[in-house]
């Protein structure tokens, strides 16, 4: 993808080239005279050697536009990801879309649709493996903390649990320093070695600054060892509109621009040509509850507007959105996805993060996981457009059944009636009402529980071989000893 270009821009336009323009101007005359705050001393010093200017009392360092210019030309325009099992999973450029489950959940919906408890680690589990069998939800995530898991490995334990138990790549992070270390030894047991990974990444990591224009020393380091070890990761800046950045959504936008920008740098002076997406999960902060809704319009907006810029600089982009601030599978619920969703694959967005997800991304519910499959593959198919060709035009048809011809049992038909609608699955109801009624007036949620306990009981993800999953878990036992961790822990290793 070529830099500094608008011929890339999505359908979606929030903000012209010349505010596009402008917001560049503004965020690189922050970087350059106020500067964003490493808390980490290996960064200030990165940094510092590139050309940098560097407070290390306070941690600041001051980012030449040269810098930001020389970070954006090297890194990559795009990359593919691949599954587990060496299988292209998503292709990363242009404006292609691609879902996966919201992430860090803390609570889990049961199957009753109103009771929520704490996440535990066969959550992940069965999340992992509902979603293996949804064809449309193209991605796994570390969708949930595993609260019945030592805190010390409950990042790289969740990152196990799903390569166990789906071969669907993986949007994952780290939650300490170790952790980046850790992840890229049991990423490479998944696919037989360093070499490997290195040609095929198999996941995506979200590394996130501390809003407003601050990398914790977690985050800074997170970046770096990404860059190093050429992992792809997600920069995930938070802009919250008058609380951590400016009321304004300009304002907030160039806070998003900086702190991202600030963020390749480092990864591109760590390790130029270290693969990046430019990410986020914009919130508004809504001052009469004091809450954070990553629905709302405004925190779609944001998202839109961001990905332009990110496309004006040639990168692949990401946001969270295809989940709900509801705390029900509910019309709040489906309204709210199918908007956020649909804006972010017309904003071309790359990686659209939160099926699954409700109550600010604090409660994963199933029975919203393959509803939102269904609502994936209907905003997929108005991705894909109207295909304009003679055969599909089909005017020699037309002009042969003439007015009143009837088309159902033509050749075109029979080719195209499966591959040209979107054909949603029996969660989304389509029949007319005597037959509804007859099946037994069954509401959405309950069709989709339906599905949730079939897949359960019939879908069996590809397993891992014998020689790998013994890698795996020799990687996860290594980890726990250097950890110090010698409780046997739910789920493996055995």
């Amino acid at each position: 993808m070529e830099k500094y270009t608008f011929d890339t821009q999505p359908k979606l336009r929030l903000i012209s080239d010349d505010q596009i323009k402008l917001v560049h101007e503004k965020a690189l005359y922050i970087l350059e005279h106020t500067g964003v705050k490493f808390e980490s001393e290996e960064a200030l010093k990165i940094l510092q050697d590139h050309g940098a200017t560097a407070d290390l009392d306070k941690h600041i360092a001051k980012i030449t536009p040269k810098m930001v210019d020389d970070a954006i030309k090297k890194t990559p325009s795009g990359f593919n990801l691949y599954n587990r099992e060496g299988e292209l999973a998503a292709e990363l450029s242009g404006n292609r879309s691609h879902f996966d489950p919201g992430s860090s959940v803390i609570k889990f919906m049961e199957s009753d649709g109103t009771t929520v408890r704490s996440t535990t680690s066969d959550d992940l589990v069965q999340i992992s493996r509902v979603n293996d069998a949804l064809e449309n939800i193209r991605l796994q995530s570390t969708a949930v903390v595993c609260y019945d898991v030592p805190k010390l490995i409950g990042d790289s334990y969740r990152l196990y649990l799903c390569l166990k138990n789906s071969p669907k790549a993986v949007i994952t992070g780290a939650f300490s320093v170790a952790g980046i270390k850790h992840m890229h030894e049991i990423l490479a047991a998944a696919v037989g070695g360093y070499d490997q990974l290195r040609e095929k990444p198999l996941a995506i990591f979200d590394i996130c600054p501390s809003q407003p224009l601050k990398w914790t020393h977690i985050s800074a380091e997170n970046i770096i060892d990404c860059a190093r070890n050429n992992l792809p990761q997600e920069l995930i800046s938070v802009p919250m509109p008058g609380a951590a950045t400016p009321i304004t959504l300009a304002g907030s936008l160039i806070v998003h621009t900086a702190e991202t920008l600030s963020g390749i740098v480092l990864a591109q002076c760590a390790n130029p040509g270290a693969p990046m997406v430019y990410g986020g999960a914009p919130v508004q902060f809504d001052m009469r509850f004091s809450t954070t809704p990553m629905s709302a319009v405004e925190a779609t907006m944001i998202s839109a507007a961001y990905a332009q810029m990110g496309k004006y600089f040639g990168l692949p982009t990401h946001t969270y959105a295809a989940l709900s601030d509801s705390k029900l599978v509910d019309m709040q619920a489906g309204a709210e996805t199918a908007m956020s969703g649909t804006i972010a694959q017309l904003a071309g967005i790359n990686v659209i993060s939160g099926a699954g997800a409700l109550d600010f991304i604090n409660t994963f519910s199933l029975e919203k996981l393959v509803i939102d499959n269904d609502l994936c593959g209907m905003i997929l198919r108005a991705q894909r457009g109207i295909e304009f060709s003679e055969e599909t035009m089909a005017v020699d048809l037309i002009e042969k059944l003439g007015p009143g011809g009837t088309y159902l049992e033509t050749d075109l038909t029979m080719k195209f009636f499966k591959s040209e609608p979107y054909m949603p699955s029996k969660v989304i109801d389509r029949q007319d009402r005597k037959n509804w009624e007859e099946a037994g007036s069954r509401t959405i949620f309950e069709r989709a529980r339906d599905k949730v306990k079939d897949i359960k009981e019939n879908h069996i993800p590809v397993q891992l071989d014998k020689e790998r999953e013994s890698k795996i878990d020799a990687a996860v036992k290594a980890i726990m000893k250097e950890l110090g961790i010698t409780d046997s822990l739910p789920q493996g290793p055995h």
